[in-house]
């Protein structure tokens, strides 16, 4: 049976791994989701979890939450942490990885990359019913620590190119009513308009496609799929990438934000100069590919053909290009490995959240000289990096990027770099 103690008063010493404030009690620690360091509160613990009840003794550091279902929403985990400390958290996180994987590369200073704000989101919509039987959606983002849906009507954190986003899901939720299915609707700014993708829906008749077909010509939406197949695009959706203008495939993977995507090719770029023949391994749509190929010629290696395709095509529609080519491949079932590596003075690879084991285990056996790991996940990337530094690379630097602002989520870049052998000792003549 827990324990449960009511309006308990805890000293909060520090900031946790999912941004809640850590607290000793009865000799252990517990975490209070929403307190700060420094800060003397009341709260109500059940177990090993805690609620915050009553802030007595604020932090200088606390400032004003900016969204008013702040605390209700599981989306932000530290909204009401001031920027420099919050910066030196989020910089920690990566410190303290690095630290338990036993690495002591130094860690640059967090980079900002929130810019204009989130340019994707997962709405999640589901069904209710009210007091006279009649059913609505109740569409928003899930609740802290809970499986129900806090309604939203607009989101602080979003790009303004995401506007009209909420209303446009909601309409697509409220057309499969009839379903009633718990749905998923990941919506992307483009430059032509939002595209949306529905989850959830399993198989559609020709009566719903008409009215979700209708909701997009409502909402001048640029396209609406289901999972992952188009049922109308009104116009391509566009992403530029460098100089080239690429519509990935429904729901496939972008950066969160534009200045994300920016702030990683950067350090990419700055880390690869001088490499003339690049892989970019989990290319996706091309987010860097395309990008480094204007001053290399690069092999976009990607499991998913759909995002292939649109890389492909990306490529062909733009001029100035050293040469792209691609390569649809199942990295994680077989990997880029022995003689095919011998050929790239650079390799970048950016996997998903599940890292990129077996492509680092190839890696670390390999010749290339220079290798750019990028994460959205750092027990993953710890992971990876430790195989690459058994096999002789050295991680030479980390760069924290700062694109999931408020939350516990930290993008990151390292760079690794496999020393030269040593040249052989020369014999010396023996005269006389």
């Amino acid at each position: 049976m827990t324990r449960l103690d009511l309006n308990t008063e805890l000293t909060i010493s520090r900031l946790g791994q999912r941004g809640e404030g850590l607290a000793r009690f009865d000799g252990g620690m517990i975490a209070v989701p929403y307190a700060l360091p420094g800060e003397t509160i009341l709260a109500e613990v059940d177990g090993d979890r805690a609620k915050l009840v009553e802030v007595r003794v604020p932090s200088p550091d606390r400032v004003a939450a900016f969204c008013p279902v702040y605390g209700i929403c599981g989306g932000c985990a530290v909204q009401t942490l001031a920027p420099e400390p919050y910066a030196e958290w989020k910089r920690g996180l990566v410190v303290d990885a690095l630290k338990r994987a036993k690495f002591d590369a130094p860690v640059a200073a967090l980079v900002d990359a929130h810019g204009e704000g989130r340019r994707r989101a997962t709405f999640h919509a589901r069904v209710e019913e009210d007091a006279g039987g009649r059913k609505r959606i109740e569409l928003g983002f899930m609740q802290a620590r809970a499986h129900r849906i806090v309604p939203i009507a607009a989101c602080p954190i979003l790009s303004p190119g995401m506007a009209g986003a909420i209303d446009a899901a909601h309409a697509a939720a409220t057309v499969l009513i009839p379903l009633d299915k718990p749905l998923d609707i990941v919506v992307t700014s483009t430059l032509e308009g939002l595209d949306v993708d529905l989850r959830g829906t399993g198989t559609l008749d020709f009566g719903y496609m008409q009215a979700l077909i209708t909701v997009a010509g409502r909402f001048d939406l640029a396209r609406i799929s289901n999972h992952g197949i188009t049922i109308i695009e009104r116009r391509p959706p566009l992403v530029r990438m460098g100089r080239c203008m690429v519509a990935p495939p429904p729901g496939g993977f972008l950066q969160a934000t534009a200045a994300g995507e920016e702030a990683i090719f950067g350090l990419i770029s700055e880390a690869v100069q001088g490499a003339s023949k690049i892989a970019d391994l989990f290319a996706g749509s091309g987010t860097f590919a395309l990008r480094l190929a204007e001053r290399a010629t690069v092999h976009a290696v990607e499991g998913d053909k759909g995002a292939t395709i649109a890389l492909a095509r990306g490529a062909g529609g733009a001029t100035g290009l050293r040469g792209v080519s691609v390569e649809t491949r199942d990295l994680f079932q077989r990997p880029l490995a022995g003689g095919e590596l011998t050929k790239y003075d650079a390799v970048v690879f950016d996997p998903p959240r599940a890292g990129a084991e077996e492509q680092a285990r190839a890696l670390a056996v390999s010749q290339v000289p220079l290798i750019v790991g990028v994460s959205c996940n750092l027990q993953s990337f710890t992971r990876d990096a430790r195989i690459l530094a058994d096999g002789g690379y050295v991680l030479e630097q980390v760069t924290p990027i700062d694109q999931f602002r408020h939350s516990a989520h930290v993008e990151l870049v390292g760079t690794f770099r496999r020393p030269p052998a040593p040249k052989p000792k020369r014999r010396g003549r023996l005269l006389g």
